[in-house]
């Protein structure tokens, strides 16, 4: 099924709305679902509606909850999401980060216990827009552990992601944002969705062994759990976001025990933001970033390659391309998102009719 953008964003805020939440906050979310659809992370988009249904129904999100300001120490600051509707809570911590960069050049803040917060290159591009560097640390938690750590066969971790953006002035910044697991669980849901197994060497089961079996990871009682990428190296990613988005930002990590079992996605995320200002000069330094990137663009494509691709840029391809052609949507995810509407009382006739 294909959407126009805009309409997937009215239904969606209907849907919030029908939930509980304000009109602000519930657009705030669609859009940002959407925008995330619209650059190809679907993972990531409207197809984490329906939890978020269920999680403000079973009273773990509360939906209209503000960050509060915890400490606040001039370039440090510690911010409290009171588990809220994360992607308006962590864009309004982010405007917080912005304001406080412009008086001390770089600002270090910590955001913990908000619901899922979608999308973290949002934010990346939040900071970017404002001709600001940032690098974000992102644990998860709330939930049962999923990811394996590099060389076990247990998990211990969520997909904890890492975003860092460079911007730039003509506003195609370099955004380099990607979870820590092998794919997102989102991917995954996606792919069952679909009933469509895992790209290889994602998986393992119980033994070690490598699967692609996404219906046995989303059971009660799952026996196949995700990697990390890139052997060694996503797994200590993996940990360093656990360490300083969790145990540094959150004091929350994943470890055993029912007080982390919540029963819905927590993020605590460590931002740290840059003005070039502070440093070289914007001038000096959108120059020289600009000839490097040129540098980089003038490579030759390799075999079966079109063109060399930096990070951001499949995100603006597939947005110009599902602009223009609509935004698909699985079918066992739009039965998702129904079956999300009728239990706040929204009928199919009355959501499309909403659209």
């Amino acid at each position: 099924m294909l959407f126009r953008s805009d309409r997937l964003t009215r239904m969606l805020t209907a849907l919030l709305e029908r939930s509980g939440t304000e009109h602000d906050r519930a657009l705030v979310c669609a859009e940002h679902l959407v925008l995330a659809n619209l650059k190809g992370h679907d993972s990531h988009g409207v197809g984490m509606a329906p939890s978020y249904v269920r999680w403000i129904a079973a009273g773990k999100l509360h939906p209209n909850a503000r960050p509060k300001v915890l400490q606040d120490r001039g370039a440090v600051m510690v911010v409290d999401g009171q588990f809220g509707l994360g992607q308006p809570v962590a864009r309004e911590t982010i405007e917080l980060a912005i304001a406080r960069v412009r008086e001390t050049g770089i600002a270090c803040v910590a955001l913990r216990n908000s619901c899922h917060i979608g999308r973290i290159g949002t934010y990346g591009e939040q900071c970017a827009d404002a001709g600001l560097v940032s690098m974000h640390y992102v644990n998860v938690v709330g939930a049962g552990p999923a990811v394996a750590p590099f060389g076990g066969r247990e998990p211990r971790m969520l997909t904890n992601p890492y975003c860092c953006t460079v911007p730039r002035a003509d506003g195609d910044h370099i955004v380099l944002d990607f979870a820590t697991s092998a794919v997102a669980i989102g991917k995954l849901r996606v792919a069952h969705m679909k009933g469509e197994p895992a790209p290889p060497n994602v998986l393992i089961d119980a033994d070690g062994a490598p699967t692609t079996d996404t219906g046995a990871f989303f059971t009660a009682n799952p026996s196949v759990y995700l990697l990390p990428f890139g052997l060694h190296k996503g797994g200590g990613m993996q940990v360093m976001c656990e360490l300083l988005g969790g145990a540094l930002a959150g004091q929350w990590t994943m470890q055993p025990g029912s007080d982390r079992e919540f029963g819905a996605a927590v993020n605590n995320m460590l931002s740290i933001i840059i003005d070039p200002d502070a440093f070289g000069g914007r001038e000096a330094y959108e120059a020289e970033a600009a000839a490097m990137i040129d540098y980089i663009r003038g490579t030759p494509p390799a075999h079966g390659t079109d063109r060399t691709r930096l990070p951001g840029d499949p995100e603006r391809e597939t947005r110009a391309r599902r602009l223009r052609d609509g935004v698909p949507i699985d079918d066992g995810s739009w039965r998702d998102i129904l079956r999300a509407a009728e239990s706040v009382g929204l009928s199919e006739a009355e959501l499309t009719a909403i659209a």
